[in-house]
């Protein structure tokens, strides 16, 4: 027998169900019931039964990708803020291999990395490293901070909530499992996002968000509702790796398309800048014929004069 339903809001030591159901994350058996062990709401699914916490800090796991920044630069690693009561170290092999550099002339206090977790050791304690499709350091942008259990809500089902936002606003969007989101794009578009992402934390548990949202997004941007609505499936709260995103090709694309438009407008300048100087270098034929019979009466007392055929005849003086 159940005793509720799905996302109902529950409390610790609440019975949730008999031990016909399977006790799950987040639940503890006690005398043939399953009770809550946590403030949470339900998930249900078959026969399982969980509680999402509705706050709760991150836990580092083998594999995830995470967003951290550092905090500190040691003689051979980084330690980084990785959103997480447990630590974060990026070893400097994991960036060099068996190579020597300056660690704080590559990744410097306060920098934002989009990372991975390589291993856990038995203090939960993770190593990182950058391995991976898009690893490596933010530029720009800002950090919105949520939830590690809202951000299955924020990606959406196969990526529909993330990807509405990201093609809404045109912003740069990647999603860290540890709860951090970075976004990049028009200063009044990031602030947007911050308000979208908090918004779709706050009601995550809701009915018809995804509808909400895309409404927000046009009213906010093109001052009037959607031509029509999008069907929303419910999803259950499940923490799921993020599909990554290569932002960090995207970023030297920019780069490079930018050194190529200042190069091209360099080039323009000294074009138009060496036809200016041929224009002054190139001599005048009037002024030459002109310096020409100067120079030719003062030294042999001789004019030059034009016939009508235009050419020059010597008069003997």
């Amino acid at each position: 027998m159940i005793h509720v339903e799905n996302k109902d809001l529950v409390i610790p030591g609440q019975i949730l169900a008999d031990d016909e159901y399977y006790s799950g994350r987040g639940t503890f058996k006690e005398n043939g019931k399953i009770c809550s062990s946590l403030l949470g709401r339900v998930s249900l699914r078959n026969k399982k039964i969980r509680v999402i916490p509705l706050k709760s800090k991150y836990v580092p796991k083998k594999g995830d990708v995470v967003i951290g920044k550092i905090k500190d630069v040691r003689f051979s690693m980084w330690d980084v803020d990785i959103n997480s009561p447990y630590s974060g170290i990026l070893p400097a092999f994991e960036v060099f291999g068996r190579e020597k550099k300056e660690l704080n002339k590559v990744y410097d206090v306060g920098d934002v990395l989009f990372l991975r977790v390589v291993d856990v050791d038995e203090i939960k304690k993770a190593k990182l490293g950058l391995k991976g499709r898009g690893m490596g350091k933010f530029k720009g942008g800002i950090i919105v901070d949520i939830a590690p259990t809202k951000v299955p809500r924020l990606i959406g089902k196969k990526g529909s909530m993330i990807n509405m936002i990201k093609d809404k606003t045109k912003c740069k969007i990647v999603v860290g499992q540890n709860g951090l989101v970075w976004v990049k794009g028009n200063e009044d578009m990031e602030q947007l996002t911050r308000e979208i992402i908090h918004l779709i934390e706050a009601e995550a548990h809701t009915s018809g968000l995804t509808n909400k949202i895309k409404n927000k997004l046009y009213l906010a941007i093109d001052g009037e509702l959607p031509p029509e609505e999008v069907e929303e499936t419910e999803e259950e709260f499940v923490l799921e790796k993020p599909k990554l995103q290569n932002f960090k090709e995207e970023l030297e694309q920019e780069e490079k398309e930018a050194e190529e438009k200042a190069a091209e407008e360099e080039s323009e300048e000294s074009e138009e800048s060496e036809e200016e100087n041929e224009k002054k270098e190139k001599p005048d034929i009037g002024e030459v014929i002109e310096e020409f019979k100067r120079k030719n009466k003062s030294k042999d007392g001789l004019s030059y004069g034009d016939n009508s055929n235009n050419s020059f005849i010597l008069n003997n003086k």
